[in-house]
């Protein structure tokens, strides 16, 4: 009888036990579903362009559309021209350097090097027309190209090297009559194919997100949110949210996860704590070039060989083009796993006529530390190559890449490096001498989309971990539990534990010698009380 009930208890107890650790409680989180519910209403459009009647009108060039739709939004061409889009710079103050105006007009990269005497070539990404050569007239408003940003038909795209006008095949009037909210494909269309092509540069941005799973990005999946650009990249006056540390240095008017979800998005106030040195994007995006693959790596060094007097291309298993005559070698990944950096959102560039001062350069340093208040870890895409430098003045060099016919220096045309790189630095300036190399540079990229679900996060044992193979194996400067050995810390750790330990065993022999004690006390009575008992009969 006493044994079935110790089984039972033992059995209430283990069926306690086990409920109370497999057990998962249901938090149901409002905020999300708030948010949830913000996004998934489209807004309906006020108005009806096709109802005007200066936009139903067969336009004879692009300006003529620009003229016809500042003469209703009369001051909105003026925010246009005050803006990045459109100036390819922004004045800020860059550590090391003071104010200094910095972009595409001045910046250097280690993919197509720079817009820079390619002007014409490059101007397919500029919110205007017209971009001939380097004396482009920033001040004229009949320039600014409205539809790049605002068809919403689809069918407006930029020519090929035709110094930012629309292809020759665009319905100038329909698309004028088709404008509306900055849609997917409007960003897309430059941000998707920076670099010549998709996914080149970001690896978080490509043409998959037009038309993606939640699996990719739950922001942007069709079978999700189906969010656009402009609903985290907000704007006002033009000014957009956002910055792409490929050309901008300082940590203002940026776009982040906590404007919409705040710093404290989790049930769990340890993984809360995370995000004062921990950004969100270095847990939910755990891999980038999900659907398309990415470059990694373009070597110059190797461009210029032909075949039978000709260029050439070859591709990789991937489809992607691994050779190109004009461009040199490349490498391609998917689904590639970030590294990880400390950022305080503030960057510097290599500006052209900067000193060499480092092998690799590093074309845009990152700065950060753990010990800056300001710094968080984000994840980035680093990509590696190497690309053409003056061996006497140890400079960068910005060689003429693009022309519309041989005979004009240009790389593309004529696979000459020393005319390329004489034409190109006595266009902007800069001496020559006559000496050129290659040399190896980096260029970080940071990863802020292709946000996962919450269910395929990092995990905490990727990155707390003594493995090689952590995620941030590479990162230094602090102490990671699980990761780092720190000797006062682990021997006090230790010390705790087999104390703590030590406590229990001794507490626990206490109990039993004491616990001895009395049944021998409890004998000695009852024996007492045995022979009392005997001498009374």
């Amino acid at each position: 009888m006493k044994r079935s009930i110790f089984i039972l208890i033992g059995a209430v107890v283990l069926a306690l036990v086990l409920t109370n650790v497999l057990h998962k409680e249901i938090y149901f989180n409002l905020k999300l579903e708030e948010l949830k519910t913000k996004y998934a209403i489209e807004p309906v459009p006020s108005v009806d362009h096709r109802k005007f009647e200066i936009l139903q009108q067969e336009f004879e060039s692009p300006q003529d559309v620009t003229e016809a739709c500042i003469s209703c939004h009369t001051e909105r061409h003026k925010e246009i021209m005050n803006s990045a889009h459109w100036n390819w710079e922004r004045v800020s103050y860059i550590e090391g350097r003071g104010v200094e105006a910095a972009g595409k007009r001045n910046v250097v990269n280690n993919f197509c090097i720079g817009a820079q005497t390619n002007e014409q070539s490059c101007a397919k990404c500029h919110i205007g027309y017209g971009m001939t050569n380097d004396h482009y007239d920033f001040n004229n408003a009949r320039n600014v190209d409205c539809m790049v940003c605002h068809d919403n038909s689809e069918e407006y795209h930029k020519g090929v090297s035709m110094a930012g006008y629309p292809d020759r095949s665009v319905n100038l009037s329909k698309v004028a009559q088709s404008v509306g909210q900055p849609k997917k494909n409007n960003c897309g269309s430059c941000h998707f194919n920076g670099g010549g092509g998709n996914n080149v540069k970001h690896g978080d941005l490509e043409q998959a997100l037009l038309g993606c799973s939640r699996e990719v990005d739950v922001h942007m999946g069709a079978n999700g949110m189906d969010m656009s650009c402009t609903e985290c990249h907000t704007a006002e006056n033009h000014q957009l949210l956002g910055r792409l540390y490929s050309v901008s240095s300082e940590n203002t008017q940026r776009a982040t996860c906590e404007q919409c979800h705040t710093n404290t998005p989790h049930f769990d106030p340890i993984i809360n704590r995370h995000n004062a040195k921990v950004s969100c994007q270095a847990c939910h995006i755990p891999e980038y070039a999900k659907v398309n693959a990415t470059k990694m790596e373009w070597k110059w060094s190797d461009a210029g060989k032909l075949e039978e007097g000709a260029p050439f291309h070859t591709e990789d298993e991937m489809g992607n083009h691994d050779y190109l005559s004009i461009k040199g070698s490349f490498k391609w990944e998917k689904n590639v796993q970030p590294d990880y950096m400390w950022f305080n959102g503030t960057a510097d560039h290599y500006i052209l006529g900067d000193t060499i001062k480092s092998n690799p350069v590093i074309i845009n340093p990152l700065f950060g530390s753990h010990d800056d208040g300001e710094s968080k870890i984000i994840p980035v895409k680093i990509h590696r190559g190497d690309q053409i430098y003056d061996k006497v003045h140890n400079i960068l060099i910005q060689p003429r890449l693009w022309a519309a016919e041989k005979g004009d220096s240009a790389f593309w045309m004529d696979f000459d490096w020393d005319k390329a790189a004489e034409a190109g630095m006595k266009q902007i300036g800069l001496p020559y001498s006559g000496e050129y190399g290659f040399i190896e540079t980096e260029m970080y990229w940071p990863v802020n989309h292709m946000v996962a679900p919450k269910d395929q996060s990092v995990s905490c044992a990727e990155c707390h971990t003594r493995s090689d193979e952590g995620r941030l194996a590479k990162l230094g400067g602090f102490y990671l539990p699980g990761r780092d050995f720190n000797k006062p810390l682990d021997i006090g750790g230790l010390l705790l534990f087999f104390g703590s330990l030590a406590a229990v065993m001794i507490h626990a022999a206490i109990r039993i010698i004491v616990s001895i004690r009395n049944k021998k006390y409890e004998m000695k009575i009852i024996d007492y009380q045995s022979d009392n008992d005997l001498l009374k009969l």
